[in-house]
């Protein structure tokens, strides 16, 4: 009995079948980040920190936009 898979193992895959589960995942992801830049970008002028959220926008792939939804966008309402 045989417990482990190997490299030849992965050919006899369809990895079409997880297309469906992908493609949304990663629209909601490509969604998220430009929505998540574009209202940096109307919002420099009263951001501290703007490069510092830009990079964690397009680092940290769906996590980044919803940090900065969640805490960035905070920092403009001080003004």
């Amino acid at each position: 009995m045989e417990l482990h898979y190997g490299i030849n193992d992965l050919k006899d895959i369809d990895f079409m079948v997880f297309l469906p589960i992908v493609l949304p995942v990663m629209a909601v992801g490509a969604i998220l980040v430009f929505l998540a830049l574009f209202d940096l970008y109307r919002h420099r002028k009263t951001r501290e920190n703007a490069l510092i959220w830009m990079v964690v926008i397009i680092f940290v792939n769906t996590l980044g936009p919803i940090l900065y939804f969640v805490i960035g966008r905070k920092e403009s309402k001080r003004l």
